[in-house]
């Protein structure tokens, strides 16, 4: 069985008084399961209601890492969420998917065998100057981050990355798109 938040837990996890988490929840506003007279949140329910929330539509997600594992880790917590992720591991066919179709957010690798992470960040923004970046690196001191900050803002992820940072930076996003 899933973690059950209570109210206090996922009120600190949302930012909001518990009182106003209890109020949405008899309104059925946060998907909620009640014991006796108590109120308890599944995480992966919640999850999964704050994407729809924030993004109002389902995400797509284009996920470039030469690791088959991370990849697979990224498809793992973000299908069950309702996301569209399209994972590869090449550079040159990260390139060709970028210009073909629109992604509401891509997790780049820096280190990368084909095109280094940070010319491949350039380069996908000559093609789509707006999609945010989020940087995976496993090197956070590189000189390759460096060049990487030359191509505007991103956030960075430091490997290795959990199904918690993963979300994270997809409602970091995803309230960032919704408040311009």
């Amino acid at each position: 069985m899933n973690a059950l938040l209570t109210p206090q837990e996922l009120a600190e996890m949302l930012q909001l008084n518990s009182a106003t988490v209890t109020r949405k929840a008899k309104k059925g506003e946060i998907p909620a399961i009640k014991i006796g007279k108590q109120f308890r949140f599944d995480r992966e329910q919640i999850d999964k209601w704050l994407i729809q929330q924030t993004v109002g539509k389902p995400a797509y997600i284009l996920v470039i890492d030469d690791e088959p594992v991370v990849g697979q880790l990224f498809r793992d917590s973000l299908d069950k969420n309702g996301c569209r992720v399209t994972t590869t591991l090449s550079s040159l066919e990260a390139l060709e998917l970028v210009a073909r179709q629109h992604f509401d957010l891509i997790f780049l690798d820096l280190a990368m065998p084909e095109i280094d992470g940070s010319e491949l960040f350039h380069r996908i923004r000559k093609i789509d100057k707006q999609v945010p970046v989020a940087i995976i690196t496993g090197y956070p001191n590189s000189e390759l981050l460096v060049k990487a900050k030359e191509q505007g803002p991103f956030i960075i992820m430091i490997k290795p990355i959990t199904d918690d940072d993963i979300l994270q930076a997809v409602h970091t996003f995803s309230r960032k798109s919704n408040s311009q």
